[in-house]
């Protein structure tokens, strides 16, 4: 082979082993069956979630995945095959498995998530979860609801005072009364002995 033509493919797979080490998660599809207008279709709905599709050849992507160590992800290689690259972690498994769910000729293989290797069950679990925003959204609901929470219940008391409705009930427990009374009783006994 050519020295010229074999320069060009190793730039070719060191340059797909950098966008899979840059990327937050990447999902391989097998999109034989599709349509050129429904491809078309799937594209812009990855762009809008800035997910790039793109088809490589086999041995490139092979050689990118196992420089990387992905062996099970060079693996899945075999066919007519895409990849789509996520800076978010879900958004790609979100798009694809949402179409893949209009489309049966797109079929989920396998993925990368945060260096992980994933199947297709665990692609289609991850497309049921938000996007990073909407995660972390609900994340600071969850550290809000306690504060919340807490000024409600501060707003009811003072409320409360107020309107000459709140009254502290002293508690006393069972047990602590009688160990009380019981100190007391032998020093009277002992002071009437006398």
């Amino acid at each position: 082979m050519n020295q010229t033509i074999l320069a060009q493919k190793e730039a070719n797979v060191n340059a797909l082993a950098d966008k899979m080490k840059e990327a937050s998660s990447i999902v391989m599809v097998e999109y034989r069956g599709l349509t050129v207008a429904e491809i078309n279709e799937l594209r812009r709905n990855l762009r809008a979630e800035e997910v790039e599709f793109k088809v490589y050849k086999n041995a490139i992507a092979r050689r990118a995945s196992e420089k990387l160590g992905y062996d099970d992800f060079a693996g899945g290689l075999v066919g007519p095959n895409a990849l789509a690259f996520g800076k978010d972690p879900v958004a790609p498994a979100r798009v694809l498995a949402k179409f893949a769910k209009d489309h049966n000729a797109l079929v989920l293989k396998t993925g990368i998530v945060d260096g992980e290797t994933v199947d297709a069950d665990t692609i289609k679990k991850l497309s049921a979860l938000p996007n990073k925003e909407g995660m972390l959204a609900k994340f600071a609901s969850c550290l809000n609801a306690p504060l919340i929470k807490f000024a409600m219940t501060v707003k009811a008391v003072a409320e409360a005072k107020e309107n000459g409705t709140f009254a502290v009930k002293e508690v006393e427990t069972k047990e602590e009364a009688p160990a009380v009374e019981a100190a007391e009783e032998p020093a009277v006994e002992e002071a009437a002995a006398e």
